[in-house]
C-alpha cells in the first residue's frame, strides 16, 4: 500500500499545516504537522529534507507519487512552501491536499472537503490567495472550539492536553485513510472513511 518513493516528480502534493519549531509541536495549531508525521511514520519515512522553504519527503501511496509537505514558514504564510512545488513540479490544484485544524469541530473530529473557503483558518487562506484558487481538496481536524475567555490566537496556541492528544492520533488513523482513498481517485470513500464529529 504505501512504500518510499524513489522518483522525484510528484503526482500530488500532501501538506500537513503548522508552526516549526519545538515550543509549537503539541499545539492546537499543528494538528496539521501531526498527522502528516503520522501519515509519514505508517510510510516507515521521514519528512526532514529542506526544500520549498519546507520539510519534504517523497513517497508512494496507491500507486501514485507524492510528496509529503511540512511548510517552515509558519501558518500564516503556508501558501508560500506550497505555491514552490506546485509550480516547480505543474501539481494540478485538484491533487493538492491540505491537512489542518479547524476551531469549529470539537478535538479529534475529521472533515474532508473536495474545496471551497478557508473558513477562517490563516494557512489555508494564505493557500488560496497563493494559488488563485479554492479548488483543492482538504482535510480538518477538529481541536476544540474556542473558550470565550480566551483569544483565538492564544487558543490556537495552547497545548493540547495528554487526553487530547490521544484523539488526535486516533483522528490521524482516519486523516491517513482519508489521504489514500483521494490519491486513489475516491474521495467519496474518503469522505466516508474520514468525515467524523465527535
Amino acid at each position: 500500500m504505501f512504500k518510499k518513493c524513489t522518483t522525484p516528480t510528484p503526482d500530488w502534493l500532501i501538506v500537513g499545516l503548522g508552526n516549526p519549531g519545538k515550543k509549537y509541536e503539541k499545539t492546537r495549531h499543528n494538528a496539521g504537522f501531526i498527522c502528516i508525521d503520522s501519515i509519514a511514520d505508517e510510510l516507515g519515512i521521514k519528512i526532514k529534507k529542506l526544500k520549498f522553504n519546507a520539510l519534504v519527503e517523497h513517497a508512494v501511496i496507491n500507486n501514485q507519487n507524492c510528496l509529503l509537505m511540512k511548510p517552515q514558514t509558519f501558518m500564516n504564510s503556508s501558501g508560500e512552501a506550497v505555491i514552490q512545488a506546485v509550480e516547480q513540479y505543474n501539481i494540478p490544484y485538484e491533487r493538492v491536499i491540505v491537512i489542518s485544524d479547524d476551531v469549529s469541530f470539537s478535538v479529534g473530529s475529521t472533515r474532508v472537503r473536495r474545496n471551497g473557503s478557508s473558513g477562517g483558518q490563516n494557512g489555508i487562506n494564505n493557500i488560496i490567495l497563493m494559488l488563485d484558487t479554492q479548488n483543492f481538496p482538504r482535510i480538518k481536524v477538529g481541536v476544540g472550539k474556542r473558550p470565550e475567555d480566551v483569544t483565538m490566537v492564544d487558543w490556537v496556541l495552547s497545548d493540547f492536553k495528554d487526553e487530547e492528544l490521544e484523539i488526535i492520533k486516533e483522528a490521524a488513523k482516519r486523516v491517513s485513510s482519508a489521504v489514500f482513498e483521494t490519491v486513489g481517485g475516491d474521495i467519496d470513500a474518503a469522505m466516508g472513511k474520514c468525515n467524523k464529529i465527535l
